[in-house]
């Protein structure tokens, strides 16, 4: 196993331009968080990582700003090519209050020093689609860790077809047997961690709880039939810096 730390950009520059797409990967970021996967590409002072197998429609591909990153280990080596895309990246927005300006979540002295500090959070904002688009499932981009507390709020409205509008607190009026959550309302918020994980948890419009396993975070609709659906719920995930943990 090989093992880099990211302390000089000419370093980076040099390592990465010339086989950064050629391994499987561990990246470490600053606020504690672990990705697992492989890098395929370095664009921009981006890395483009992918992740999970792609089972169930929930192949990961995640883009993390080398400012981000405290090192990485290369495991073994493999052979992708360079990867220019960016379309599909998530957006990272630090809160001000809790984020130093340059988005450096590890500076974080006063939580680490001080073990009565209260956690420290950072944001991530996407919209999660209602419609089948990638088995119906929307990768937050976030990869969270076993033990991490996460904060999501939901709001909007989408459309389950026939004229059925709703928020994500869902219809329970609305019966449906092919949703994945059964005893939850029809056409709300759900999340799943892992590509390779049915252990759904419902969201509607807000949920404070602690992930019970490592993997990228997914976010779709609870309802069966998404062929006919339109629309998104705007999301805010706050995921605790695990390096705040005293």
């Amino acid at each position: 196993m090989k093992k880099f730390f990211l302390r000089s950009g000419l370093v980076i520059a040099v390592v990465l331009g010339a086989s950064v797409a050629a391994f499987a990967d561990t990246i470490h970021l600053k606020d504690g968080s672990v990705i697992r996967g492989q890098i395929i590409g370095f664009r921009n002072e981006q890395f483009t990582i992918e992740v999970g197998s792609g089972s169930r429609g929930r192949k990961s591909r995640i883009t993390v700003y080398m400012e981000d990153v405290d090192w990485i280990e290369f495991d073994a080596v493999g052979s992708a090519g360079n990867d220019s895309s960016s379309t599909q990246s998530p957006s990272y927005q630090p809160p001000s209050n809790t984020q130093p300006s340059n988005n450096d979540t590890g500076n974080t002295s006063s939580s680490t020093t001080n073990p009565n500090a209260p956690p420290t959070f950072f944001q991530v904002n996407i919209k999660v689609r209602a419609d089948n688009t990638s088995n119906g499932w929307t990768n937050s981009g976030l990869v969270v860790r076993r033990g991490q507390r996460l904060r999501i709020t939901a709001s909007g409205r989408v459309s389950l077809g026939a004229n059925r509008v709703s928020s994500p607190d869902g219809l329970p009026s609305i019966p449906d047997r092919d949703k994945l959550m059964r005893t939850q309302p029809t056409g709300a918020l759900i999340a799943v961690i892992g590509d390779d994980n049915d252990d759904f948890i419902f969201i509607g419009r807000s949920k404070d709880f602690v992930a019970q396993r490592d993997g990228v975070l997914f976010l779709g609709v609870n309802e069966g039939n998404l062929s006919d659906n339109s629309g998104t719920f705007d999301v805010v995930i706050e995921a605790e810096a695990m390096s705040s943990r005293p």
